[in-house]
């Protein structure tokens, strides 16, 4: 997918939403759970019910790796349904991989390639030859992880004195990058007051942004210190959203807390 398109699709929307697919077979309604593959009509249901309030979908790997080849193949059902009936919505596999050389490249070809996602989470440990093998495809994004929303975050992201600390550092190298202009950020709603100081690094791209909703981040927060001219933000919301009920009514209380973010959205984009 192009940046364009994804942009064009935040202003037609009014929405800057991201739907995470962190599916659980024991947080899904009972009466799913008899079907021959729950774990996919339950996105399928999701899907259906949020398509018209976010632009993107993100599925988190681990939760379908954690199924063995039945929870593969519900992945490979997932991202090819969004695929082919959700075309525009840009497709995140939350994967978090993070190796070199030959691998790297065979986890490009998986994600890119075989199961046709725009995008995937990176870490960056490894350096340079982490990230530059998914710098390699047009309409393809490598989403780096800059500065994350959990508690351990403090133990090495921050280290460092001024302007050198790690996650800034890692913002500076990305950003020099050949293809640059396709590296995208995580960056995490708790970490707010820290927007501003990464978008000051990489003013043109795209944060992916968790941790609105159950995680206890602030919308307005990362729109006023995250946001750019393009809107430059994907804030994803998982839990919040798939698991808003439990009951026969799941797909349709997806819907109304999706809508009621995007709808916050909207007000924001218009100021």
């Amino acid at each position: 997918m192009e940046l364009k398109n994804l942009v064009a699709q935040i202003r037609k929307k009014h929405s800057f939403l991201c739907v995470g697919l962190d599916t659980d077979l024991e947080k899904i309604p009972s009466h799913l759970k008899s079907a021959i593959d729950p774990l996919f009509e339950f996105n399928k249901a999701i899907v259906d019910a949020t398509a018209d309030y976010c632009v993107a979908y993100k599925p988190n790997i681990a939760f379908y790796e954690a199924y063995g080849v039945s929870g593969w193949q519900s992945l490979e059902k997932t991202i090819a349904y969004i695929n082919a009936n959700y075309p525009n919505h840009f497709t995140i596999a939350d994967a978090k991989r993070g190796d070199i050389g030959n691998t790297a490249e065979r986890y490009a070809e998986a994600f890119y390639n075989k199961l046709q996602f725009d995008s995937v989470t990176l870490s960056p440990y490894m350096g340079t030859d982490a990230i530059a093998p998914f710098l390699k495809q047009e309409g393809k994004y490598p989403i780096v992880l800059a500065l994350t929303s959990n508690k351990g975050a403090e133990d090495f992201q921050y280290i460092g004195e001024g302007s050198s600390t790690l996650f800034e550092q890692v913002v500076k190298l990305t950003q020099s990058y050949f293809n640059s202009e396709r590296v995208m950020y995580v960056v995490g709603a708790t970490k707010a007051d820290r927007l501003k100081q990464i978008r000051d690094l990489a003013p043109k791209a795209f944060f992916l942004v968790p941790g609105v909703g159950a995680q206890g981040g602030d919308l307005k927060a990362v729109y006023d210190n995250g946001s750019n001219e393009e809107v430059g933000l994907l804030v994803n919301s998982s839990r919040g959203i798939i698991y808003a009920s439990s009951g026969e009514d799941f797909a349709e209380a997806a819907a109304n807390s999706a809508k009621k973010l995007q709808l916050q959205m909207k007000s924001l984009l218009a100021s």
